[in-house]
């Protein structure tokens, strides 16, 4: 299977839908230039084409294992990190006090979204490394950043995530874990995590584990739940790795797909942490790496659909049947047609979502202007992940039909693209908590952001190209149609908001993805007749989500309690 880094469609988007020029007006980001992002993404995107795509197939052939507590990597997935690690890719957000070159979260996204595409199963591994560095930049103590970021940063450490207990899935309430005060400002960690990724590596020095667990006397559920950072090896205070903690991987898990990452089940015996944030409030500081990390899991259903995509392509022009290659069938060119049309609306409301944090904490903005953008990269994320994730299933799944029996046969490597991605809709929170704290956190202001985002599409529709003046009128409408749905949510009960909440996500996805065909249309009238495609037989669907999304909580429990009960 081969891969192309999307280097060109990535600076289309991030220049001119998504002005990423503009950020070098900011002290903060002065270097975010299109001359700096060419070379940085061309260099990126070679590494992806040579280093990490022709490792891809053998981390599945050749799944991580555990043998007598050490943990072995897939061949040739130590040298891919390493040259990573000397190039500065694992956390090129990261600031520069620490080693990181301080870019825009938005060129992170394009690095991560082309490294999923080449090699979702090692790219999970830096993924976790960054989230936890954001966390530690705004959380740990000065002394924990000074020692642990840089190590990081390097990719000397890598780091994790510790949420889920085996009696605690998704309710983070629920965790048992527990953490004692030594009395010399350490605490003793003792629990069991399960479906930690990367919880043990052979690739790095130290794993550093971000542990979710509560004190002595903590209020119950998730009030009373602290967050602790517990490495494999302690440090010394040069930054040496230490005596061995306790803490180890006791088992991998047996899993569909992702098969070159080890997802462990972690077992804290005693082990030595210390904590980060504020007792009783690890939970707003899990959330920093956690929300990192959505927007990012995104960004792999993003590259492993343009992963499936390519492939598809290639092999229809290819294949020949009925007198000619198969793109030319009217079926074949559907899904084609629908893939491409897809991949570039998701893509797009991705990075808007990643610009609009990264002019949050743009200096040139104003507090109340800041402000203004954050509030819409919070409210964009979930629609972000749930749209990547699902795109990324839904692409690879139409990959393999375009192959016909060839895509259902291993060898061709299609499976493992959907295998491999379908977690991404259920980690980091699953798509249905993803929705719900849309349609709940995220509509609090009243629908405020939500209400402009549909002005804006609106805006955007009066000003399309004349080629699209038919699809113009029925991308307002749609957008009408769902700040319709926004006003009728905000006046329901809980009930009522969660029974649609999935709905009501796709079919604000659908819309703003429609929005990023018609500005690229303006743009650029080559993109007209995708935009056409993708307003015309994709973008109807919202009016389904929405029927579905009023039809609400009514007759959704009742049949459980009466005939479908087995």
């Amino acid at each position: 299977m081969s891969y192309r880094a999307p280097t060109l469609e990535l600076r289309f988007i991030l220049e001119q839908i998504c002005d990423y020029g503009g950020l070098s007006r900011s002290d903060r980001f002065r270097d975010a230039t299109a001359d700096v992002l060419a070379p940085v993404l061309a260099e990126a995107g070679r590494i992806c084409d040579t280093v990490l795509a022709p490792l891809n197939r053998a981390g599945d052939l050749h799944p991580a294992r555990l043998d007598a507590g050490v943990l072995h990597s897939p061949p040739g997935f130590g040298a891919a990190y390493q040259q990573l690690a000397q190039g500065g890719w694992i956390a090129p957000g990261a600031g520069q006090a620490h080693g990181g070159m301080g870019g825009p979260l938005s060129l992170s996204l394009a690095v991560n979204d082309m490294m999923s595409g080449a090699n979702l199963a090692l790219q999970l591994k830096l993924l976790l490394s960054q989230g936890q560095i954001e966390a530690l930049e705004r959380h740990a103590p000065e002394w924990i950043r000074a020692l642990y970021l840089p190590k990081l940063v390097s990719g000397a450490w890598s780091g994790t995530m510790n949420l889920t207990e085996p009696q605690a899935g998704s309710d983070l309430g629920a965790l048992a874990c527990r953490a004692m005060p030594d009395g010399e400002g350490r605490y003793t960690i003792t629990g069991q995590k399960i479906y930690i990724s990367w919880g043990e590596s052979d690739l790095c020095e130290n794993v550093c584990h971000l542990v979710l667990a509560r004190l002595p006397g903590a209020p119950a559920l998730s009030k009373g739940i602290s967050l602790f950072l517990v490495p494999k090896y302690v440090p010394k205070p040069d930054g040496t790795c230490g005596a061995a903690n306790a803490v180890r991987a006791l088992s991998l898990e047996r899993k569909m797909g992702l098969h070159g990452a080890p997802t462990c089940v972690m077992g804290f015996e005693g082990a030595q942490g210390w904590l980060i944030g504020a007792p009783n409030e690890g939970l707003p500081a899990m959330f920093t790496m956690m929300n990192n990390a959505r927007l990012m899991v995104g960004a792999q259903g993003i590259g492993v659909a343009e992963a499936a995509f390519q492939q598809a392509w290639a092999f229809a022009q290819t294949r020949e049947q009925g007198g000619g290659p198969i793109a030319r069938h009217a079926d074949v060119r559907r899904m084609l047609a629908h893939m491409r049309a897809e991949l570039f609306a998701v893509r797009a409301i991705a990075y808007t979502c990643a610009m609009a944090h990264d002019r949050s904490r743009a200096l040139y903005e104003t507090g109340e202007e800041a402000a203004t953008w954050q509030a819409r990269a919070q409210f964009l994320t979930p629609i972000a992940k749930i749209c990547g994730t699902e795109l990324g299933m839904r692409v690879s799944e139409a990959a393999m039909q375009v192959h016909g029996g060839a895509g259902y046969i291993e060898d061709t490597g299609l499976s493992q693209l959907y295998r491999d991605v379908r977690v991404s809709a259920i980690y980091e929170g699953t798509n249905g908590i993803q929705a719900l704290d849309l349609v709940g956190r995220k509509l609090r202001d009243g629908g405020k952001v939500a209400l402009q985002l549909m002005a804006e599409v609106r805006a955007d529709a009066q000003t399309a190209p004349t080629q699209l003046t038919a699809q113009a009128d029925l991308v307002r409408r749609a957008a009408e149609a769902v700040t319709r749905a926004v006003e009728w949510l905000c006046q329901q009960p809980r009930t009522e908001r969660a029974a649609g909440a999935m709905a009501f996500a796709r079919a604000f996805g659908l819309v703003l993805g429609a929005q990023a065909h018609v500005r690229a249309a303006r743009l650029d009238p080559d993109r007209c007749a995708l935009a056409a495609i993708y307003i015309a037989r994709l973008l109807p669907r919202h009016a389904a989500c929405l029927a579905q999304m009023y039809a609400g909580a009514a007759g959704l429990y009742a049949p459980w309690d009466a005939k479908l009960d087995p």
